[in-house]
């Protein structure tokens, strides 16, 4: 029963990541797959500088109403710019200066005509009004827009979620990647007695006849689909948390009834900062605080605005994801979605092909979690055990400028493809260091795979180009062939890109030595009859008797 119940819970895992609106299937690409996943030109000549967003939610009409103030530095003359909504929304006027501007509409990109000349390095704005009952969420987050649902009492509980889906589903703005905006400004109006929390700190709370407005500022760069809408019965409670920056205000919002349970529970989450912050270096948004914010669905990495819906269950949704019990120590949702605010929102890719620098990552600090409370082995234990969730079915890697991103194994083999470059450093705190170098050398930054590369293996010392073509841009797991025979130990790499030469770490009569396979069979005299192989590298054996 137990094989059962943890096999039920792996299949659980890949179909919730591969059901998801970003984790897709694909092979053929269409027209607003290119303009929405390339840098157009009429996206590349503009630099996004600042966003006030101020809506009104209606949740009895499912409607919401407002506008987009979208502030830019004009980088080389150009006239037209693309702004991104996905119907049924629909942009009812675009202002500048005062002045309304054609829009020509090409499914989800719309194209703005300029009548003011853009000068080069002049910072400009353009006020983008819209209105409409925005998409449903039909399984939050995994196809996502808005979730218009209930809370126990019958009072509304609404949030957004919209990763891989675009920010676009629910609000105007240049949606890709690449561009971050520099800060921004929240405004949302929803009926009394309910609360919106959204992205950074809360500026101001303006009482209406019959309505409030909430008006939230960023003051970070935020990608586009990390800024989010919740709206619920909230009530709130914080700690200070002193982190490596100093001061950090922890807030957590929950549903009314909830909040004795969530203080007891949400004890998970100065934990998770305390190992997160050793591994990957402070806090990246220390000026906007931490949040912890109930949702109707299971939780997203909001930026500065992490939502949970784990049912105050610890692992996922109460099951572990490795089958070894390690994962029923955390909650998964406070741990994967928080370890999201170093890789997504600190660095974040700037083409969704490149989405395993978001997850791989993230999969892999579960198991640093456990690492810094529980230990090297228990580490260890978790990660090799979400092996189990790995199909191999493509690349990591998806295809560039059309949106797509690659393989769902980006989670659990990108986790594991992580722990054998630790062992190939063969040095903790070296590895520690580029973890928190990464977080450093790109605080803030959109980034390539190549620039993630290449970084590794500067400060590792070792030329990873062929580790990362074999595990990144293939479905290939390297094989280590291997025959003993007249004390000669023959070896070799099969199922490998070219120039694969991998080191492995094996066992020979309890001691501890390096391999050096190579597509070519190679030799060593040994006395014993057997070998261990190290379980902490992510490959495949087959003895040859």
């Amino acid at each position: 029963m137990k094989s059962f119940l943890f096999l039920f819970s792996v299949l659980f895992v890949i179909t919730s990541c591969k059901s998801q609106g970003l984790l897709t299937d694909k092979n053929q690409f269409t027209r607003q797959d290119t303009l929405r996943g390339s840098i157009t030109p009429e996206r590349e000549w503009w630099d996004l500088t600042y966003y006030h967003l101020d809506i009104e939610v209606k949740p009895e009409e499912k409607f919401i109403s407002g506008k987009n103030t979208i502030q830019y530095k004009v980088l080389k003359p150009h006239q037209v710019m693309q702004i991104d909504l996905q119907p049924p929304l629909q942009i009812t006027k675009v202002l500048q200066n005062g002045k309304e501007l054609k829009v020509e509409h090409d499914g989800n990109a719309h194209f703005i005509t300029l009548k003011k000349n853009q000068l080069i390095d002049e910072l400009n704005s353009i006020d983008v009004y819209y209105e409409g009952q925005p998409k449903v969420a039909k399984r939050a987050p995994w196809d996502g827009g808005f979730s218009w649902k209930r809370d126990d009492n019958g009072k509304h509980f609404i949030a957004t979620s919209c990763q891989g889906l675009g920010a676009s589903v629910w609000w105007p703005n240049k949606d890709h990647m690449y561009d971050e905006v520099d800060s921004m400004l929240i405004s949302v109006t929803n009926p009394k007695g309910l609360m919106n929390v959204s992205n950074g700190r809360l500026r101001d709370l303006v009482e209406n006849e019959k309505t409030v407005t909430s008006h939230w500022f960023v003051s970070n760069p935020i990608n586009n689909y990390g800024v989010n809408v919740n709206i619920g019965d909230y009530v709130n409670f914080s700690e200070v948390y002193q982190g490596e920056k100093g001061e950090l205000d922890m807030d957590y919002w929950v549903l009314r009834d909830h909040i004795e349970l969530a203080k007891d529970h949400f004890k998970d989450a100065p934990k998770m900062m305390e190992a997160f912050e050793h591994w990957f270096g402070p806090y990246p948004f220390y000026e906007d605080s931490f949040k912890l914010v109930e949702v109707p669905y299971l939780g997203m990495e909001h930026q500065s605005s992490v939502t949970y819906g784990n049912k105050y269950k610890k692992g996922y949704l109460g099951r572990d994801v490795s089958g070894t019990g390690w994962g029923l120590k955390f909650d998964f949702i406070i741990i994967h979605e928080a370890g999201h605010e170093w890789f997504a929102n600190n660095i974040t890719n700037k083409d969704i092909a490149d989405m395993w620098i978001h997850e791989s990552f993230t999969a892999y600090s579960e198991n640093l979690f456990l690492d810094y409370h529980y230990g090297k082995e228990a580490s260890a234990d978790y990660v090799i055990g979400t092996r189990l969730n790995i199909q191999n079915d493509k690349p990591i890697i998806g295809n560039y400028e059309v949106n797509n991103e690659g393989s769902s194994d980006m989670y659990y083999k990108g986790a594991n493809i992580l722990h054998t470059l630790r062992q190939l450093i063969e040095d903790d705190e070296k590895w520690r260091q580029i973890l928190r170098g990464l977080n450093s050398e790109f605080y803030h930054q959109t980034v390539t795979t190549k620039q993630i590369e290449n970084y590794i293996s500067q400060q590792s010392g070792i030329d990873l180009t062929d580790f990362f073509n074999q595990y990144l841009r293939t479905t290939k797991i390297p094989t280590l062939e291997y025959e003993i025979k007249n004390g000669q130990l023959k070896y070799r790499w099969t199922s490998i890109v070219e120039g694969f030469d991998m080191p492995i770490k094996i066992e020979i009569d309890d001691h501890i030595e390096w391999l050096f396979p190579k597509a070519d069979w190679q030799t060593k005299s040994i006395a014993a009859s057997e070998i261990r192989i190290d379980r902490n590298f992510l490959i495949y054996t087959r003895q040859i008797k």
